[in-house]
């Protein structure tokens, strides 16, 4: 790890050390925080996004009106006016050809994200210090199996180089121009609709060249694909973490790396030139848990393993098992035995008694209701109907004298006039 390597050796322009050395910036051993790298680029992504809306009058530019209920069509409004086939179409829904979007956009959405100082700058610290691991490098897909060190310093040398063939020889010496080839074989075509927005031809990324002043080196650097040149006091998180992954590979000069100390500061001083910021501090200061947990100050402070199993017990339900009861209510079995002796005789007593035979009772069925008894009505009726046909006089006197009141009386002279048509009871009352 950077840690375990205080001293940086320094490249000359040959490719072969220089025999200077450079000490470690405190910043490449800050905490590696892959989660607040990741929000604060996606952040800082939303700072360039351009406003886009669709128009105000866009869906509404027609003279629709719904034609109401009753027509046995969706009430949505509809294009007046015949004679082409826009006419009676459906107009402003967003489910209708030719009508507005769902919640059309404005140009007054929240596009930008404010992110805080010092969030930026911690996400900076945790990608330099990625940055300085060749595992988290080679991982991002960088081709560094040869270059003699990570992180890689050359000279000041280099600051001043003006032709692009003294920087393709540098790298050439440098064994950092696999990672060009890299970018030279991942030139493609996108695949999207980018390609109608000036953004046809995309490839990987290559080595990031951080330097001090610029005494030409933009200009030697600039025409090679997957360059990406950055001055050390504006360091930016959209270079040093593409994608918001950790990991670029990084060439430094001299003067770019001794400034480290001065811009981010040390854990013991402050830095000079950001206004109170120091480094962020570690969660932990050993992450070697295993190591941590068997040392001998630990172990000496904690306790015997506690080795007893302690297993749960299946509950059973006395009232159904006599042998857990037994162990609750030792008098159980004598109870239950007093009972058996008790209810004994009685037991015997109904197995000896003959079974008889059960007869099945049947349904009584209801029948038609039995005839009333008879009453005077019914008595003067017979007696009537036994006198001859004739005598109608005397007819009418035994039918008065039989009925006990009058409501009888003209309910059987009506039948029985209805059975003698030549009789008619109300002569008889007149009569009467």
């Amino acid at each position: 790890m950077a840690c375990a390597r205080p001293l940086i050796s320094v490249y000359s322009d040959k490719g072969e050390p220089s025999g200077k050395n450079v000490m470690m910036p405190a910043v490449f051993t800050a905490p590696i925080r892959p989660d607040v790298v990741n929000f604060v680029h996606t952040n800082m992504r939303k700072n360039k996004r351009q406003p886009y809306a669709v128009s105000e009058l866009a869906g509404h530019q027609t003279s629709a009106e719904s034609w109401g209920t009753g027509r046995a069509v969706a009430r949505i409004p509809r294009v007046r006016g015949g004679g082409t086939h826009r006419s009676g179409q459906g107009a402003f829904g967003n489910m209708c050809r030719g009508g507005r979007m769902f919640a059309p956009t404005k140009t007054w959405r929240r596009w930008h994200r404010r992110i805080n100082v010092t969030q930026k700058r911690y996400a900076i610290c945790s990608a330099l210090a990625g940055s300085a691991l060749p595992a988290l490098v080679m991982a991002k897909g960088h081709r560094i199996e040869e270059i003699p060190e990570v992180p890689l310093v050359v000279d000041d040398k280099v600051e001043g180089y003006k032709k692009t063939k003294e920087a393709v020889l540098l790298l050439k010496k440098l064994k950092a121009w696999n990672d060009i080839k890299k970018v030279y074989a991942s030139q493609r075509m996108r695949a999207g609709k980018g390609k109608m927005r000036n953004r046809r031809r995309i490839q990987r990324k290559g080595p990031c060249i951080i330097y001090n002043e610029d005494n030409g080196v933009t200009k030697a650097f600039r025409n090679i694909p997957g360059i990406t040149l950055q001055r050390v006091t504006k360091l930016n998180l959209l270079k040093l973490a593409p994608g918001g992954h950790i990991g670029r590979f990084c060439i430094w000069t001299e003067a770019a790396f001794r400034k480290l100390d001065e811009l981010y500061g040390t854990w013991r001083k402050p830095s000079s030139l950001k206004v109170d910021y120091s480094l962020p501090m570690h969660k932990m200061t050993n992450t070697d848990l295993k190591r941590l947990l068997q040392s001998e100050e630990i172990q000496r402070a904690l306790r015997a393993p506690n080795k007893k199993i302690q297993r749960r017990i299946l509950k059973k339900n006395p009232l159904k098992n006599l042998r857990i009861m037994m162990k609750l209510n030792p008098y159980a079995k004598t109870a239950r035995r007093h009972a058996i002796l008790k209810h004994k005789p009685e037991i015997e007593a109904k197995m000896l008694k003959p079974k008889v035979k059960r007869v099945r009772k049947v349904k009584k069925v209801k029948t038609a209701a039995a005839p009333a008894p008879k009453t005077d009505c019914f008595k003067a009726w017979r007696s009537l109907l036994k006198l001859a046909p004739g005598g109608h006089t005397a007819r009418r006197v035994r039918l008065l004298c039989a009925c006990s009141d009058l409501a009888t009386y003209l309910h059987l002279s009506r039948k029985l006039s209805t059975k003698h048509p030549g009789y008619d009871c109300k002569d008889f009352l007149h009569s009467v």
